[in-house]
């Protein structure tokens, strides 16, 4: 039985299960997320086709059980092209977000830590804001396709420009946790000790600021599926014919007109569904690294175990 007042017990198979009954929607986004991994580690056993072969006597064939999702305007299988393109779009999310998560989260713990103390560092850091503040100016969008542009389009520059982008939101995240806990008794305790400032930060203040900025991964990368997912819709970002949901949204999209709704509609369905499932994931790390919301999440699922038992 699990106390109300005690800290949630990590990794015990027991109490995920009571989790995932508390909060259904947690267990919903996990499996979202785990589906779609699986389903890029294994699609060469799934995917019914070549993602890839074209199939000029098979073009724009409707959902049947030859082809459950159709095919597109130059034959090729939609399902297995689905079930491909999670490598290519979490790969690159997931790269661009944790690249953008460490650039971001270590200069904003620097900056968090000098802002406001004066000297050299307090300007240089004073000036790190005001080109993030300048960096969100601009429409992320927008600023994500004048990348893609200047740099040369790939992957690896989808990549960059993801990271590029998303800076700004880990730098004022982890900030803003830093100028709370830099005053605090441990970190002067470390310095008193003769660690030096670089290496207080490293060990005891990043640690302790980071609960924000891992919650925020799991949504960044929702978001970043969503930009890759734009940016190849304008073509911008992946070029056909590697499997992309953007990519087959756009390339299925002139064919809804004229009632070929598969090309784009079964695509668009796992996109929707991953972002969704991401979004659920970085809600449930957020209520889980707060003491005070797993406090709250422990006692609602203890009063549950106590309703269950009084009805029983």
């Amino acid at each position: 039985m699990v106390d109300a007042g005690d800290p949630l017990p990590a990794g015990r198979l027991w109490t995920a299960l009571r989790i995932a009954r508390a909060r259904p929607g947690f267990a919903l986004g996990y499996a979202i997320v785990l589906g779609a991994i699986l389903l890029g580690l294994l699609a060469p056993l799934i995917a019914p086709y070549d993602p890839v072969q074209a199939d000029p006597a098979e073009f724009l064939q409707p959902p049947s059980l030859r082809h459950w999702f159709g095919t597109d305007a130059v034959g090729m299988d939609i399902l297995s092209r689905v079930v491909y393109a999670p490598r290519i779009d979490l790969t690159i999310a997931v790269a661009g977000t944790v690249l953008s998560a460490l650039v971001g989260g270590l200069l904003g713990a620097w900056v968090g830590y000098y802002s406001r103390r004066g000297g050299l560092r307090s300007v240089i850091a004073y000036l790190v804001m005001r080109v993030a503040d300048v960096m969100q100016a601009f429409p992320v969008f927008v600023f994500a396709i004048a990348l893609v542009a200047s740099l040369g389009q790939s992957i690896q520059t989808v990549i960059l420009a993801i990271a590029f982008v998303n800076i700004p939101i880990y730098l004022r995240l982890m900030r803003s946790q830093v100028m709370t806990i830099r005053d605090m008794r441990f970190v002067e305790a470390s310095l008193v000790a003769g660690l030096s400032d670089a290496r207080t930060i490293l060990r005891h203040v990043i640690p302790n600021a980071m609960g924000p900025t891992v919650a925020q991964l799991s949504v960044n990368i929702g978001w970043s599926i969503l930009l890759t997912a734009g940016l190849s819709f304008v073509g911008a970002g992946v070029r056909a014919p590697t499997p992309e949901w953007g990519s087959m949204i756009a390339t299925g999209f002139q064919n809804v007109v004229t009632g070929q709704w598969w090309p784009s509609v079964f695509p668009g369905l796992a996109l929707a569904i991953t972002v969704f499932g991401f979004s659920l994931v970085g809600g449930s790390i957020e209520v889980l690294s707060d003491p005070a919301k797993a406090r709250r999440l422990v006692q609602d699922i203890a009063l549950r175990d106590r309703a269950t038992r009084g009805v029983a």
